[in-house]
């Protein structure tokens, strides 16, 4: 029985010069950005608006709000299925690190954040679609998640992981616009006012099955919550800048990609009901296509059916079944 499988992990800047990969998933936030004619500007003007929340959160021993520079890497994660070298691209999340003017340091950031994934996009594209087709009540297949979640749970315990981070991954995504969330007592210096789910989102127990909890904050002079997946005590296990670097980087694409929520011109209230109907809102000078991400993550769904899922279906299947 196949223990786990090999991973290899790709570094790419994610600068004004970004060009995605072919091999890059062309959903992902910062690959949409990275396409058209206003490419360079759009990059430009999203790296911008990351420091200056980075600087803005950062306020203490920075009054002229320039201290700090986020520097962002692109991880991609290819796995190794038959361990004959062929790698299969699995994962794309960012890596983060902080630059201290001030001191000259070059401090690491965390991990996670942004997260893509071919396999999801299989899971909730290809799969969920096919399962509910001509059904009155929608409903989820057995064992839905499954395989993607112990992959994801064996590549954080893979020696690739461990050699490459040093800490685990922070996953930072936006609310359902079909939940509603209320504002909690507790509240964190960085993380801002906890808010709680009237009930779980199909993401939040997808993302439980690659092992992550969740948990959801507004952070200060944010407009509305947002999810934060983790492994362990996300409050104690991070540091203040770590976790801004987090915040600015996510809340950027965010108020980019789902401006009627994030970008709304009023902050949420005591009971919050995110809705991408919503008109009362601004919209950034960085151009994103939503029409196209959206047809495209059908696409990558049976892309990755066809050249990933059906090929090694056998072994897959078997693997998941005995992972522990």
């Amino acid at each position: 029985m196949k223990k786990g499988f090999t991973y290899r992990i790709k570094r790419i800047s994610f600068d004004e010069n970004y060009r995605p990969s072919d091999s890059t998933r062309l959903t992902t936030n910062f690959a949409n950005l990275a396409r058209g004619e206003k490419r360079q500007q759009n990059l430009s003007r999203a790296i911008k608006m990351i420091n200056n929340r980075f600087n803005t959160l950062a306020y203490w021993d920075n009054p002229d709000s320039d201290r700090y520079r986020v520097e962002l890497e692109i991880i991609h994660v290819g796995i190794d299925v038959e361990g004959k070298g062929e790698h299969f691209p699995t994962i794309e999340m960012l890596k983060t690190y902080i630059l201290d003017h001030k001191t000259g340091q070059r401090i690491e950031g965390i991990v996670g954040n942004n997260f893509s994934s071919y396999v999801r996009d299989y899971d909730f594209s290809v799969l969920l679609l096919n399962h509910n087709k001509g059904k009155d009540q929608f409903s989820v297949p057995d064992n839905y998640g499954e395989l993607h979640g112990n992959m994801f749970k064996d590549f954080v315990h893979s020696e690739a992981y461990q050699q490459n981070f040093n800490k685990l991954p922070v996953i930072c995504l936006s609310v359902s616009d079909n939940k509603t969330y209320y504002r909690t007592a507790n509240q964190h210096p960085v993380l801002g006012m906890e808010y709680q789910p009237n009930e779980p989102s199909l993401t939040e127990q997808y993302f439980k099955k690659m092992g992550l909890e969740v948990r959801y904050f507004m952070p200060p002079n944010s407009v509305a919550p947002y999810a934060f997946y983790f492994y362990g005590d996300l409050l104690n296990d991070y540091t203040s800048l770590e976790l801004i670097s987090t915040i600015s980087t996510m809340e950027t694409f965010q108020k980019i990609y789902r401006p009627e929520i994030y970008n709304a011109n009023a902050f949420a209230g005591d009971i919050f009901k995110p809705s991408l109907k919503h008109q009362d809102y601004s919209l950034t000078q960085v151009e994103y296509d939503r029409v196209e991400r959206n047809r495209l993550a059908v696409e990558q769904g049976k892309w990755t059916e066809e050249h990933f899922i059906k090929p090694y279906e056998a072994i897959l299947q078997q693997w998941s079944a005995n992972f522990a």
